[in-house]
Formats: C-alpha cells, structure tokens, sequence
C-alpha cells in the first residue's frame, strides 16, 4: 500500500494526464474514465512482473538466492535510472487516447513492478525449505493469488493517491498551478529503486 501511494503520487505515473484528459474534454468524467484507464494498465504490469515469480517452484529450495537476485535486480535499474536520466522515447509515442497502454508501458520503463518483487517474495517465502513437490505445487497456487492481490491492493492505493491529486489539480487549483509547481521526481524514484532492493537483499539475507 505505501509503495502504491507513492507511485500514485508520482507525476511520471500518469495522474496529470488525466487533468489534462479532463481539461481537454471539459467533462468531469473524463477525469474518471483516464484514472481507471490508468488504473488498468498499472494493474496489468503489476502482474506482468510477479505472476513469473509466483509461478517458480524453484522458490521452495532456492528462496534465499532468488530474493536476492530479484533485489540486486532492482538496485541496478534503480542506478541504471540514475545514470540515464532520459524518459523512453518510446512513451511519447503512445496517442492520449490508449492511456492504459501508456501506463502500462511506463510502469514496466520506470521499474514500478520490479520494485514490488522484494517484497512480494518476501510474503511468499516458504517457513519450510523441505517442503516436497506437493507443498511447491500449493505453494504456487498460493502464490499466483497472493501476486494477484498484491498487485490490486497496490494499484487502489496508487490510484487514490493519483487521483485525489488529479481532482485537487482539476477542480480547485487548476492547469496553471501545476505547471507553476511541477518537479521532477526522476532521483528520488531512482533512489527508492535502490533503496528497496537493498532491503530486499539484506531480508533475504536475515
């Protein structure tokens, strides 16, 4: 929930898009309707990145290197992001109207689920290495419905701290607040990357 707050309130998630859909269409439904667009596509590169994870029997005899793994993982793109501090060009290239491909392209540039992997696989750590094949397979059934609740609970945290700041922006503060206040968050999103997967690290480690 908090990892989801913080990408909602993140600008590079997209919540300014959806003031600026609204704006455009002078409806206040077009707020709504690019939130959940938004909303979805987050949603599907959430699972896009645990549900692989999940899915590993190998979780069962090998927990310790894989969280490891997926930590240092995160670390170097959250570094990666710090040296390259261009957006993907590749994003400015998806029309207004398909913002839920737009988010989830920016979610899987930006690292948004890999940052989720740390801590998934620390929910998802077996009590018991031994655990044989018949425990790996409910392991994994386990799992795929744990990656799916992680990713919704993430993404209605993120979509109600992207959209409170959406309507604030929208109905009382306006276009040209934003433009006025707008900062860039590239370092800090960089620096969480790096953040979490060094705790990611150091639990699996503990």
């Amino acid at each position: 929930m908090g990892a989801g707050v913080y990408h909602g309130l993140n600008p590079g998630m997209g919540w300014p898009l959806a003031v600026s859909a609204a704006l455009m269409e002078k409806r206040r439904s077009a707020l709504w309707g690019a939130l959940a667009a938004l909303a979805a596509g987050h949603f599907l590169a959430m699972t896009a990145i645990l549900l692989p994870f999940s899915m590993m029997a190998a979780l069962v005899e090998w927990q310790t290197s894989i969280r490891v793994g997926a930590g240092l993982l995160v670390v170097v793109l959250g570094l990666y992001l710090l040296i390259n501090r261009r957006h993907p060009r590749f994003l400015a290239r998806v029309p207004p109207s398909r913002l839920a491909l737009w988010s989830f392209l920016a979610a899987m540039a930006h690292g948004a689920g890999l940052m989720l992997v740390p801590i998934f696989l620390g929910i998802c750590a077996p009590s018991e290495v031994d655990a044989g094949h018949g425990a790996a397979g409910a392991l994994m059934a386990g799992n795929v419905g744990t990656a799916f609740f992680v990713a919704f609970v993430h993404t209605l945290a993120m979509s109600l701290a992207g959209g409170i700041l959406a309507a604030i922006m929208y109905f009382w503060l306006g276009l040209k607040f934003l433009s006025k206040t707008w900062f860039n968050l590239d370092v800090v999103w960089a620096l969480s990357l790096i953040v979490v997967g060094g705790i990611g690290v150091a639990t699996a480690l503990n």
